[in-house]
């Protein structure tokens, strides 16, 4: 006999369902042939609909997942003896299985700390200036996360500082994007102000985590460093056939405003849980809660009894405490109940 999954589940945004108007697309895709491998009406109306959403002309592939979206645009950086600057936190350091180095053929990763998920821009300088002999893996690049693992977000002004610094050492910039759509919305600016406006040359763009079933949109505003990428993407496995089932959900999410729409709901439900919180007794916020994941500090007996109770949440992200993560789907009641619930276990 099958179990249906927890409804009282905030482990990840990647639980969610998908939301209608990726599955409405998706219907609309179903009808019919359409050339294979990318050269087809629907693969096209969602790159020109990236590029009118970032407004410029950019370079966009689709690719199953964001582990390959961050494995081979930081591949197309790099060369096997340079390095990759990120905080030790990072998705593509703690949660990518090496494949950044593996598909680079030997690329490494260097972390530095700072603050909240931020990379600290004195280590980054340190980094890159401590040694500059032939027997150090030579720092290339400068990855952000953003939203970052521990829910805090970059700001224009800091990004812009960020390249900076980037561009005096010579690193090129990428930005893990897997919730860059809730970076958007809480921060109620143009995307293009949190990217290329701000130097960053390759998004990884997640759609997953944002109400489509698969696939992330990997972003080049560098033209250049796009070059042959596609035959990264075939030789790593990431060239779908029937790629319009890739692109479909993109048109659905981008031509009518729904992917920040939903991205916005998700923040606000973190903001209205972030609030409850905060006002009970023996729970402490652990970092500001500013796109759509609360980071809290709970006793052991609450975290026990909580998941007793068939609550579903994470807590090896980041810092080791709970991370309670909403997305498109997420209800006020299910936040009313998540608080009951830790309201009881507190007793």
């Amino acid at each position: 006999m099958t179990t249906s999954p927890p409804k009282n589940q905030f482990a990840s945004d990647n639980y969610a369902g998908v939301c209608p108007e990726a599955w409405q697309a998706l219907q609309e895709a179903n009808s019919g042939y359409a050339t294979s491998y990318g050269d087809d009406p629907w693969t096209a109306r969602a790159c020109n609909a990236l590029r009118d959403f970032f407004e410029t002309d950019c370079e966009v592939f689709f690719v199953f997942n964001g582990t390959a979206a961050n494995s081979l645009s930081l591949a197309s950086l790099c060369q096997s003896y340079h390095s990759v600057i990120c905080h030790h936190t990072a998705h593509i350091e703690t949660d990518e299985c090496g494949s950044g180095e593996f598909f680079s053929n030997g690329t490494k990763i260097l972390t530095v700390g700072g603050a909240d998920g931020k990379v600290d821009l004195a280590e980054v300088e340190l980094t890159v200036t401590k040694r500059s002999d032939i027997h150090y893996p030579k720092p290339k690049v400068l990855s952000l996360t953003q939203a970052t693992e521990l829910g805090t977000l970059y700001t224009a002004d800091e990004l812009v500082a960020i390249h900076d610094l980037s561009k005096r050492l010579g690193l090129k910039l990428h930005m893990d994007g897997a919730r860059f759509a809730n970076a958007v919305a809480a921060l109620k600016v143009a995307p293009k102000e949190l990217t290329w406006r701000a130097g960053v040359d390759v998004l990884t763009f997640g759609g997953t985590k944002n109400g489509m079933p698969v696939g992330e949109a990997v972003v080049f505003f560098d033209r250049k460093l796009a070059y042959e990428f596609d035959y990264r993407c075939k030789q790593a496995g990431q060239l779908a056939s029937k790629m319009r089932f890739l692109a479909a959900p993109w048109v659905g999410l981008l031509e009518n405003q729904a992917l920040l729409r939903h991205a916005d709901h998700a923040n606000r439900c973190a903001q209205k849980l972030a609030a409850a919180v905060k006002e009970l007794s023996g729970v402490k916020l652990v970092h500001p809660a500013e796109a759509n994941a609360v980071f809290v500090e709970l006793p052991v007996k609450v975290i026990t009894a909580l998941r007793a109770q068939g609550w579903v949440f994470y807590t090896f992200i980041g810092s080791g405490h709970c991370r309670f993560m909403c997305s498109w789907s997420t209800s006020e009641e299910d936040i009313a109940l998540l608080v009951a619930a830790i309201k009881q276990a507190l007793c």
